[in-house]
């Protein structure tokens, strides 16, 4: 597979020789280089930034994806009150992929994706870091998870007689509701809300802006036009069986799509 960026106004991104560019040329498969991850768009995106500031200074930039999971991810250890419990637990963490040097998912030998346990970072709450464990001192409840009460609780709420969620679903809360249940008023509250995936914080550190597309119209995005393009001249090459062949003929294709049909 192929990814890469595009632009109306200069077309595919890179240097005016083509000698570097934001393509990515990727063998999918477990057995091969894996799958197109998170981490892989976030290294993308930083080469991508190094061309746009290198040739193309003086534009304004702005990022535009397809509104995908693969995009969209936060950390693994963003705010998140999804699955919190209401009280005090010493069992509550946010599981990560176990990663080799390279950055690269470690699986097991049975093919199964290696996770491990992580504290889930904390909140702000009127600009004050807000731990959501307990200290390792604590008398009762030394290191374990607070719980939404008690987070609550320290934000100013009474909670006392509220519901962990309005069950049996979160999705069961009276509609427009913001304090129906522990999980609805956390979900509401500043920090919880709207937590910025890691490609707009990564964008945000080289002082770009991203903009996502909304759901399921990924047509939206002209690359698509673009990739149509491309996927008609490939059809065009020589047969071969050859992966050499077949990569070049996949390149070949891509630089065949003229700027003046990426425009249209």
């Amino acid at each position: 597979m192929i990814a890469h960026v595009v632009s109306a106004d200069y077309g595919w991104l890179q240097s005016p020789n083509g000698t570097e560019s934001a393509g990515i040329l990727f063998q999918a498969g477990k057995n091969r280089e894996g799958y197109f991850s998170n981490d892989d768009i976030l290294n993308q995106f930083g080469t991508a930034v190094k061309l746009v500031k290198k040739y193309f200074p003086g534009d304004d930039h702005i990022f535009v994806y397809d509104n995908a999971t693969t995009h969209l991810k936060q950390d693994a250890d963003a705010l998140s009150a999804s699955k919190m419990t209401k009280g005090p637990s010493d069992n509550f963490f946010v599981e990560m992929n176990v990663t080799d040097t390279n950055g690269k998912p470690v699986y097991s030998s049975n093919g199964k994706l290696l996770k491990k346990k992580h504290r889930m970072g904390n909140a702000t709450f009127n600009g004050v870091e807000q731990p959501l464990y307990f200290s390792e001192d604590h008398p009762t409840h030394p290191g374990q998870f607070k719980g939404m009460a008690q987070i609550l609780t320290e934000r100013g709420y009474n909670v006392s007689r509220k519901k962990a969620q309005c069950a049996p679903n979160f999705s069961d809360c009276p509609k427009n509701s913001t304090n129906c249940c522990c999980r609805r008023m956390l979900y509401n509250e500043p920090g919880f809300v709207a937590v910025k995936s890691c490609l707009e914080i990564a964008a945000k550190m080289h002082g770009f802006d991203v903009l996502f597309l909304p759901k399921f119209h990924c047509k939206l995005n002209f690359i698509e036009q673009c990739w149509g393009y491309a996927k008609a001249r490939y059809r065009l090459k020589p047969s071969s069986s050859k992966e050499e062949d077949l990569e070049y003929n996949l390149l070949e294709a891509v630089q065949d799509v003229p700027l003046i049909t990426m425009r249209r």
